[in-house]
C-alpha cells in the first residue's frame, strides 16, 4: 500500500531542514567572523586597550586563532573561536565603557 503524498511531503520537507542545519554549521563561519571583527572594533573605539587589557588580548588572540583555523578549512574551530572572541570583545567593551564612565570629568 502506497505511503499517503503527505507522509511523503513531510518527510521530504524535514529531510530538507535537517539537511541544510548541517550544511549550515560545516560550512564557512561568515557571519561569525564579521561579528567577532566588529565586536573587537567597538571594543577598540570604546578604550578597551587602556581599561580593560586581559579581555581586549583574549579577544584579539581568539580572532587571530578563528582566522587561522579558517585559513586551514578547519570551519569548525574558526567558528567556536570567533564566538569566544566576540563574547571576550563584548566584556572588554562593557569593562572600558564602565572604567570611562567612572573616570572623573576633569
Amino acid at each position: 500500500m502506497p505511503l499517503p503524498r503527505r507522509v511523503i511531503l513531510s518527510t521530504v520537507l524535514i529531510a530538507s531542514l535537517g539537511a541544510a542545519q548541517l550544511a549550515g554549521c560545516a560550512g564557512f563561519p561568515v557571519q561569525e567572523m564579521s561579528n567577532a571583527r566588529q565586536a573587537v572594533l567597538a571594543a577598540k573605539k570604546a578604550g578597551a586597550e587602556q581599561y580593560a587589557p586581559e579581555p581586549m588580548a583574549d579577544a584579539e588572540r581568539l580572532l587571530k586563532s578563528a582566522k587561522a583555523s579558517l585559513n586551514q578549512g578547519e570551519y569548525r574551530a574558526a567558528r567556536d573561536a570567533a564566538e569566544q572572541a566576540r563574547e571576550k570583545a563584548m566584556e572588554a567593551r562593557r569593562l572600558a565603557e564602565a572604567a570611562a564612565a567612572a573616570k572623573p570629568k576633569s
